[in-house]
């Protein structure tokens, strides 16, 4: 069973909005999309840059360093340079709490 750890106010984070946590130790990014609310790995896989620092287009997270990114939906990756997919966590909300459950770093 996933361990769920609350986060923020659905309040506090507008849609088309993001924000960075640290998570049971791990730097999170939590975006607010029109398609609901996701959380990944807040370093891109290409360069460690800090995903929060660079834009939020829909469902497309551009990374600030190389312009790599990614679906916030999956991880997966949609622009090079990067190649390896971000992790990414399960996301829900309890009485209007933004909740997260982090996943288990990749072997």
């Amino acid at each position: 069973m996933p361990q769920f750890e609350a986060v923020l106010k659905l309040g506090e984070l507008p849609p088309g909005s993001m924000r960075a946590f640290t998570i049971s130790g791990r730097e999170i990014v939590i975006c607010h999309t029109r398609e609901g609310i996701f959380a990944l790995d807040n370093i891109c896989t290409h360069a460690h840059a800090r995903l929060c620092e660079g834009r939020l287009r829909a469902t497309r997270l551009v990374c600030p360093l190389h312009g790599a990114s990614f679906d916030i939906r999956d991880g997966r990756v949609l622009g090079p340079p990067a190649t390896v997919a971000l992790p990414t966590h399960t996301v829900r909300v309890v009485d209007d709490e933004i909740q997260v459950a982090v996943s288990p770093l990749p072997a």
